[in-house]
């Protein structure tokens, strides 16, 4: 999931809550929304093979 931070920058989040911090895992912080939609599915692709 991804969320827009006060400094203009979005910020990808895992989907899963971390058990070990009750918060999502930041998985990168990015210039662009088409840039953080572009590494989840990377990450997604990953994930999968």
């Amino acid at each position: 999931m991804i969320r827009k931070l006060k400094s203009g920058e979005y910020r990808l989040y895992s989907r899963k809550i971390d058990p070990r911090t009750g918060k999502r895992r930041n998985l990168g912080t990015f210039k662009s929304r088409e840039a953080a939609e572009k590494h989840e599915r990377e990450v997604q692709y990953f994930k999968r093979h």
